[in-house]
């Protein structure tokens, strides 16, 4: 067990964080029990639609351009085009692919996404804080995050401080996230941890318990730059962090684990570890996310092969 005390401003208060010990052998044997998990074939085809709602589609590029981004979110939209799928989906009764959460850009690209999602439903986030880094003085932090949500972002993913973090500076990287949270406005904040920088399942679970103290309306595992990435062990672990702190406060926060989950069964052995460390209410894309662009082609192409009994050729879909 390990306590840290945080001064938080807000309140004037100093406020207890109390971090139980990971047992790292029995956190990586339980992850490993999901990977072994099959359901029948009616629920895969509603896990497979329900994980496309999940998605984030990426593109975090120095090479990005307006027309790559408006293609990421002509596919947000439409994963893939209505009038092929339905030609073969109306024998198996299957409805139309859904479209994706959101979209996730830098500052820069922001308003370019807004007027192509508007009306979609699809949220449009955007990375800040000096991403991936988070190497940059706190004033430029502010500024950029502060751009992202003017110009028209409705989720901010930020990073935290790792050197801090790892320096011991744990009142800093609180401050910086109550602030960013702030500067956020009506836009949901999500904090990456960088999990594969952090160097233990313990300093996982304390990151996370700051981040969720300090505001976090999502733990994020990584900027997807840095491997390992998002890993099942290091996701139940902080999964378990967002239970014991739901249980503490009534607080419900989300998740999204990021980089390297390529494949519909991994999604599904994800969603399977949400259903029994949260329960169903976190089964929606309010709570639960995958930021991993690559998944989506795969969940598509288990869904043809659930509407047509063989897998389809994948230049039905952009493979971008």
């Amino acid at each position: 067990m390990r306590s840290i005390s945080i001064h938080d401003s807000k309140t004037g208060r100093s406020l207890p964080i109390v971090v139980p010990a990971i047992d790292e052998v029995g956190a990586n044997e339980r992850a490993d029990f999901f990977t072994k998990r099959s359901i029948k074939k009616e629920s895969k085809v509603q896990a497979l639609y329900l994980a496309i709602t999940m998605c984030d589609l990426t593109t975090l590029e120095g090479a990005d351009t307006p027309g790559k981004v408006r293609q990421m979110c002509a596919k947000a939209r439409h994963p893939v085009p209505p009038d092929i799928f339905s030609a073969f989906a109306a024998a198996k009764n299957m409805p139309p692919v859904p479209s994706v959460a959101a979209v996730c850009v830098y500052p820069l690209m922001v308003p370019i996404a807004v007027k192509a999602l508007a009306g979609s439903g699809v949220q449009i986030a955007s990375v800040a804080t000096a991403f991936p880094s988070g190497q940059a003085p706190f004033s430029t932090k502010l500024d950029d995050t502060r751009f992202a949500v003017r110009e028209g972002a409705t989720e901010i993913d930020m990073v935290i401080n790792r050197g801090a973090f790892l320096s011991g500076e744990y009142q800093e990287v609180f401050d910086e996230i109550v602030a960013i949270k702030e500067a956020c406005g009506s836009a949901h904040l999500k904090v990456i941890l960088e999990t594969g920088e952090l160097g233990s399942f313990d300093r996982v679970r304390l990151a996370s318990e700051i981040a969720m103290e300090a505001g976090a309306d999502f733990i994020k595992t990584s900027t997807g730059k840095v491997q390992p990435a998002a890993t099942l062990p290091v996701t139940l672990v902080m999964l378990q962090s967002i239970a014991d702190f739901y249980r503490r406060t009534g607080k419900k926060i989300g998740m999204k684990p990021a980089g390297g989950i390529r494949t519909a069964k991994q999604a599904i052995h994800y969603l399977c570890m949400v259903n029994e460390t949260l329960g169903e209410d976190w089964l929606t894309p309010d709570l639960f996310r995958f930021g991993a662009s690559a998944l989506v082609n795969d969940l598509l192409r288990q869904v043809f092969k659930e509407a047509t009994g063989r897998y389809y050729y994948d230049r039905v879909f952009s493979l971008d």
